[in-house]
């Protein structure tokens, strides 16, 4: 099937360069020049991240923005944190990546068929975005899901907060999402009818944030159980 890859590879460029919410650029600027003492050596990316991925992706995973010493130091969604640690893990076990581990931009990691991308492209203060700053994001991934529309089947969502930010831009891309709207839960499933194509169907999925994982609230098997669940019903072989 055509895959719109130049138009996605601009978008990242574009995204790569947006710096419409100030207070947002103000903080991954202060973090890039800062640092974090482990990583004093490193040359932070600084930038908005794009996501990652490839272009005929058919299942999308959407968290709500990357970590100030994570994505925003390494250039590259979920990479290089303790949630980053966690997703790719179980990527790698359920067999939609090609290794366990996601350090740096340049580390050699291929996703198969998953895209990874979030509503909020920018590292926010104490990990929250203002509801302004969601709503200036959207229209990035209100883009980025018209040029996967072709191929995507399903999408996760990591979270209450990325589930509210997301449904939205899911309307605008041409999916019909029911009202009221559906609440976040975890292990959830809302099939969205196409407007003009195929359906997309959804998968609520606890954070893989640390207050999660360290909690056991979500366990790594209840995190690949979710992933074989979606991949599976977007046509992806699962292990």
């Amino acid at each position: 099937m055509d895959t719109d890859t130049s138009g996605l590879s601009a978008l990242d460029r574009r995204i790569a360069g947006c710096r419409a919410c100030p207070r947002l650029v103000a903080w991954r600027e202060e973090v890039a020049r800062t640092k974090r003492a482990a990583f004093a050596d490193w040359t932070y990316w600084g930038r908005p991240v794009p996501g990652f991925g490839p272009a005929d992706a058919r299942l999308l995973i959407v968290g709500l923005a990357p970590a100030a010493h994570g994505g925003n130091r390494t250039g590259r969604m979920f990479t290089g944190d303790r949630s980053g640690d966690v997703l790719y893990q179980a990527l790698y076990d359920v067999g939609l990546a090609s290794q366990p581990t996601a350090v740096a931009a340049d580390d050699g990691l291929e996703l198969y068929g998953v895209r990874v991308t979030s509503p909020v492209h920018c590292a926010p203060p104490a990990n929250k975005p203002t509801p302004a700053e969601r709503d200036t994001g959207r229209s990035w991934l209100v883009q980025e899901l018209g040029l996967l529309r072709p191929t995507l089947r399903a999408v996760v969502v990591l979270g209450a907060f990325g589930w509210q930010a997301a449904l939205p831009a899911f309307g605008e891309a041409g999916w019909t999402v029911p009202r009221p709207r559906p609440a976040f839960a975890h292990g959830g499933r809302v099939e969205l009818a196409g407007t003009d194509g195929p359906g997309l169907h959804l998968f609520g999925c606890f954070h893989v944030s640390q207050r999660n994982t360290f909690t056991g609230r979500l366990t790594p098997e209840m995190l690949r159980e979710v992933l074989r669940r979606a991949a599976r019903t977007a046509g992806l072989p699962a292990r």
